[in-house]
């Protein structure tokens, strides 16, 4: 069988018949576009807040996208926002017509833009519970909880940032990732850790003190390994929730909400044939399993 990479990593075609990406087995489409629009500017909020922070009161924002921290948390902020829109168009589509089996604009974007959404999506489930275990874990101070804002900011973005992950896990349809995903969640530490050096060498800090050699000395490696072991444990126990979620939670097809009304002509065959295969699909979302 010939490789394909999109159907490898989680995008086959036609995509997401099942509607996952856009629905939740506990609640209306409508509503979790609300909860997705209300997370995006939260988290837009909290971004751009920290930074007007850093630049007017600590005078110190050089480093801003030298932070693993800030970079997932801008990862969870344009996942929500992209996530907000879809499940917007998919909403707005229910309402329009009852005559047609309702879609999103993902589903009629290129291959590309269809599979950089997963891998977004990927890091919203895996990345913020590895920061907020590294942050708590060999971080954290009593200078986290000094003042008011010091307090807001660091659980907005270590503890909240893991809640919103949750949330993508728990409170959509959203189908677990491939594990053919989870080279790509290492790729990218490995990216991130070649920026912090980079960092250094330009700048003249280490983002994280355990990065620095001179200081970490023989434990640096032990540091580097821990938390690739780590990444990995949280995508598994990702992959997990959200097969366990899968199983468990009541999904309504989506084809069973809609009528189509004149049985004539090629366009409503061709809906009709689409609404059978969407019926026949099972609940564990067979086109995410690994071959």
């Amino acid at each position: 069988m010939r490789f394909n990479l999109h159907n490898s990593l989680g995008a086959p075609q036609p995509f997401d018949t099942q509607r996952a990406y856009v629905t939740s087995p506990w609640f209306s489409s409508g509503v979790l576009a609300a909860i997705r629009g209300t997370i995006a500017l939260y988290t837009l909020t909290t971004l751009v807040v920290i930074l007007i922070w850093e630049v007017n009161v600590l005078h110190d924002a050089d480093g801003y996208f030298s932070y693993f921290t800030e970079l997932t948390y801008i990862g969870i902020c344009s996942y929500y926002w992209a996530s907000f829109v879809q499940t917007c168009g998919y909403a707005l589509c229910q309402r329009r017509s009852s005559e047609t089996i309702p879609e999103y604009p993902l589903q009629r974007w290129p291959r590309i833009f269809q599979l950089l959404h997963i891998m977004l999506e990927t890091t919203v489930i895996s990345y913020p519970i590895l920061v907020t275990i590294v942050f708590w874990a060999l971080l954290a101070s009593p200078s986290v909880f000094s003042t008011t804002f010091s307090a807001w900011s660091n659980l907005s973005i270590h503890v909240l940032n893991t809640v919103w992950s949750l949330f993508e896990m728990i409170g959509t349809n959203s189908p677990p990732p491939r594990w053919s995903m989870l080279p790509c969640m290492i790729i990218i530490l490995a990216f991130y850790l070649a920026l912090a050096y980079i960092t250094h060498a330009t700048q003249g800090f280490y983002p994280y003190p355990f990065l620095d050699p001179s200081t970490s000395h023989s434990l640096l490696i032990g540091y580097i390994i821990g938390i690739a072991v780590a990444a990995c444990i949280v995508f598994a126990l990702a992959k997990t929730i959200m097969c366990t979620r899968a199983k468990f939670a009541s999904k309504k097809p989506v084809a069973a909400t809609f009528e189509i009304k004149e049985l004539h002509g090629p366009r409503n065959e061709s809906l009709m044939l689409e609404a059978g295969q969407m019926k026949s699909e099972e609940l564990a979302y067979p086109e995410t399993a690994d071959n």
